[in-house]
């Protein structure tokens, strides 16, 4: 989904044209002009009326009557929904990307002397919503606010996001290249998967392209450095950041600011439930770019796969969670995986402890009664909970003694630290959960306006307001039975209707026996109506009962609302750790399920895995066949060979799979496993063309090899499947051939690259570190067998032919192709030429030395290529001199 265009109002906005209107449509205008962009719901009594355009575009989206407004001598387009039923209006005009002002009535209707006083008092993005109707449960969507500076050739990236429902704040800065920052920008939004991106006046927004996050260009100067690290402070009120970690982060600081602009603008209240930050480090997690989470498909399927009730993502597999709160986690940590191992073994010390205590299954029904408490808390601190928000945070509060007797049983004398701070951070708030108890209803409305949220006995006044409406009819009861013994007239009735209110009717035949304080209220044919000072204080008292209850409910509705501000920092420390608690008894319960092992976390370069299995594809077949993967520091390159659907995709994912999985605190689908200090994981694996971008599929491929070649490190895991199948043969074969020696020789990576150039199976003859491996097949006549068993050496043939004959492929067409093959093979003499096909002659060698002394020379010449003579001083020009010649001597 591509994100909305900005709208181009036709709402008349010139003074002639706006005089000529109604009052009402006057102050429309007015409060339109202020929110051009935006879908205004305007409220007029019982109902959301939106005019202009803006009625088109919600007809269109929600599926509403359009109907037309006489204005002016014109008719003005207008569309409407009811007010109870906004959340649901609401939530499928954000689904596509719109931002709605809500408009609602603030002045008395029966005061107003013109239109009645209106003002917006919420503004709904997709990048700022908090309501559950509106939200994916198991997902985020956060707003993110980028700042780019350039510094000479480079450019400081400062990115700045929040998850408005949760309250997580956090910053994030780097240097990156010209060249790729616009590819490391992609990477990073992808990995924050933001719903509202916030970018400055002057902005390329064609870098943004192909993200389905709505984009909002806001003024220069809200990016102000300054500013935002003052807005900051004020924010976590503190007066310095420097324990945070965030000292310095000067681009970082001006996306924080226009972040907290548009929060607070939209929200148009204190943020208070925002007081801690986060700042993330490049060295934090495991490195991904976009097309590798995509090819790994840790959250989103690489193809939808409508024949599943389930998507056979890794999320999917492992999301056992009992609370949305730990399903979001869940996804947070597998895009998240930290490079700090000590992380990864305090979380499988506290999955073995959950397994060896065998509390399990009791923990996770515990855990199911309980809300997403993270998103109550927010909506607390915005004073947007609804009373059924309480009820539930009441009952999950509840529960904690529960959760923590479980955890009593693991956290003995072995117990890990992890634990033991879980328990200790999962203590019962009691004066809160006293508040709680006391005030609000067991079974409270849904909406504060229906009444019956605030727990009987809560307020004496409201006790009494109740009764009196409730025990109405009680008392009227009694009074006709006073009545009818004092004037003895046996016939007397007391009732009640809307117009008249409560009355004493008499037949007219008994009027001479009214005693005289009775006053006449009606005269009917028949009978007389009476009332007396004492039913008229009752119905004075009675009649505005209700509604004096439900104004003083709504009262002490939000003196709750604000007595629980104060609990704000402890409940989310318990909804925190309630979340991660969740993780872990859900990873402990796949693992249990699944007979996952713990994988040995050490120092060495090492990824050493016996008889490893794919996370997800294991549990989706009937018998999936193990292998091994062995990349130490004597082998860290294995060349796969094979035939096509023989396995190998499957094998390098499981690997990659394996490693992030260990990394993320989580047991792993296999015999055993050692892995070493991991720091990115690269894949490049299929490819299509982007059609958008205007780049072929091979054009592709080699943008995502070159980044492989340029960011792998010795400690980065990469995989490579059929690089160079593109182009010709001898093409393809030349490139694949080159990355292969290049990612073996300087980048040093552990490597798993898959090929059906036979010609790089020599690779390992020349280069040690390299091996051959093949996934194995049988053939039989003239099908195939494919055994998905990873044997060392390389393959003996492709068994293409057979696979096309799996895939349909016509019997005559494949007669043909057989026949061709026989040819081309009797005109093959094998000879050792044809294994050093990548051997250099000596014109090439010293072509290649000649241009690698060329090359040396790039970064003076590109100095003095960028260099304006006219612009330096003499003192300037002096001493980039003196640098350049020093430069010079260096390369010599």
């Amino acid at each position: 989904m591509t994100p909305p265009q900005k709208r181009v109002s036709s709402v008349p906005t010139t003074t002639p044209e706006t005089a000529r209107q109604t009052p009402m449509m006057q102050q429309y205008l007015r409060i339109k002009a202020q929110h051009p962009d935006m879908l205004l719901l305007y409220r007029m009594g019982d109902f959301y009326e939106l005019f202009f355009d803006d009625a088109v575009t919600a007809s269109q989206i929600l599926g509403i009557t359009l109907t037309q407004r006489a204005s002016t001598g014109k008719n003005v387009a207008m569309a409407g929904i009811p007010f109870h039923a906004l959340d649901q209006y609401l939530s499928k005009l954000i689904a596509t990307g719109e931002s709605v002002a809500i408009c609602e009535q603030i002045g008395d209707p029966a005061t107003s002397k013109g239109p009645v006083e209106r003002k917006v008092v919420r503004i709904v993005t997709p990048g700022t919503l908090t309501d559950s109707n509106l939200l994916p449960e198991k997902a985020d969507r956060p707003l993110l606010a980028i700042n780019c500076q350039k510094n000479r050739k480079q450019w400081i990236l400062g990115l700045a996001w929040l998850s408005l429902s949760s309250g997580s704040l956090k910053l994030f800065e780097t240097t990156v290249d010209e060249k790729n920052l616009q590819g490391r920008l992609q990477q990073e939004i992808e990995r924050i998967g933001a719903a509202e991106i916030l970018v400055p006046d002057g902005f390329d927004k064609t870098w943004l392209t192909g993200f389905s996050a709505r984009i909002v260009t806001v003024p220069e100067w809200h990016f102000d450095q300054n500013n935002g690290k003052k807005e900051l402070l004020e924010q976590l009120q503190v007066i310095s950041l420097d324990g945070f970690g965030a000292s310095g982060l000067n681009p970082a600081f001006g996306a924080v600011g226009a972040i907290l602009n548009y929060a607070h603008s939209t929200q148009s209240q204190n943020l208070q439930h925002i007081r801690t930050l986060a700042v993330e480090t490049e060295d934090d997690y495991i490195t991904m770019d976009a097309m590798t989470r995509r090819n790994l498909e840790l959250t989103e399927p690489i193809r939808a796969d409508s024949g599943r009730n389930q998507s056979p993502t890794l999320l999917a597999e492992l999301d056992h969670c009992r609370t949305t709160m730990g399903s979001r986690l869940l996804r947070h940590w597998l895009h998240h995986a930290s490079r700090n191992q000590s992380i990864a073994r305090a979380r499988q010390a506290t999955i073995t402890a959950l397994l060896d205590a065998s509390v399990i299954e009791g923990l996770r029904n515990t855990l199911a009664n309980i809300p997403d408490i993270e998103r109550i808390v927010s909506r607390i601190a915005l004073y947007s909970a609804r009373p059924r928000d309480l009820s539930a945070l009441r009952s999950g509060l509840q529960q904690l003694p529960g959760l923590r007797s479980y955890l009593d049983q693991c956290v003995m004398e072995d117990g890990t630290s992890l634990l033991r701070e879980m328990h200790q951070n999962l203590a019962v708030p009691r004066s809160c959960l006293d508040l709680l108890e006391h005030a609000i209803s067991d079974e409270p409305s849904a909406m504060i306006r229906e009444g019956g949220v605030i727990a009987a006995g809560f307020s004496a006044e409201l006790d009494e307001l109740r009764a009196l409406a409730e025990n109405a009819g009680q008392f009227l009861v009694e009074l006709e039975t006073r009545e009818r013994t004092r004037t003895g007239i046996a016939n007397l009735r007391v009732e009640y209707n809307r117009v008249h209110g409560f009355y004493i009717e008499v037949t007219q035949g008994q009027v001479s026996k009214v005693p005289d304080d009775y006053r006449r209220r009606q005269t009917l044919k028949n009978t007389e109506r009476y009332i007396t000072p004492e039913l008229k204080a009752f119905e004075d008292k009675v009649l505005s009962a209700r509604e004096r209850a439900l104004a003083l409910e709504k009262t002490l509705y939000e003196q709750v609302l604000q007595d629980l501000t104060s609990y704000i920092a402890p409940l989310q420390l318990i909804a925190r750790n309630t979340a991660q608690l969740d993780v872990l008894s859900s990873l402990a319960f796949h693992a249990g399920k699944q007979n996952w092992v713990k994988p040995d976390l050490v120092d060495e370069p090492v990824i050493q895995i016996t008889q490893g299995r794919h996370a997800v594809i294991e549990s989706r077949i009937e018998r999936f066949i193990a292998n091994d993967c062995d990349l130490s520091g004597n082998k860290k390159f294995l060349l796969i060979t094979g035939p096509n659907m023989g396995g190998k995709s499957t094998y390098m994912r499981q690997t990659a799979l394996i490693v992030l999985l260990a990394y993320i605190g989580s047991f792993i689908p296999a015999d055993q496993a050692v892995i070493g200090p991991v720091d990115r994981i690269f894949t490049r694996i299929g490819a299509a063309d982007d059609l958008a971008g205007g780049r072929s599929t091979f054009m592709v491929e080699m943008t995502e090899a070159a980044a492989i070649l340029n960011g792998a490190t010795e400690q980065s895991l990469v995989l490579m499947d059929e690089i160079g199948r593109g182009t010709s043969t001898f093409d393809g074969l030349a490139l694949a051939w080159a990355i292969a020696h290049h990612l073996i020789e300087n980048n040093k990576s552990f490597t798993l690259f898959a090929t059906h150039y036979f010609e790089l199976t020599q690779l390992p003859e020349t280069c040690p570190t390299a091996a051959n491996v093949h996934l194995s097949a049988v053939e039989h006549k003239d099908s195939i067998v494919f055994l998905h068993s990873v044997e060392p050496g390389p393959a003996s043939q492709s068994y293409g032919l057979q696979v096309a004959k799996l895939a349909g492929v016509p019997s005559p067409v494949i007669r043909v192709a057989r026949k061709h093959l026989a040819e081309l093979e009797s005109h093959f003499i094998p000879d050792r030429n044809q294994l050093n096909l990548f051997s250099y002659s000596s014109a090439d060698t010293e072509r290649d030395e000649q241009n690698d002394q060329d090359s040396r020379f790039l970064p003076v010449i590109e100095s003095l290529d960028e260099l304006d003579p006219d612009s330096l001083s003499p003192r300037d020009a002096l001493d980039l001199l003196y640098e350049l010649k020093k430069q010079l001597k260096s390369l010599e």
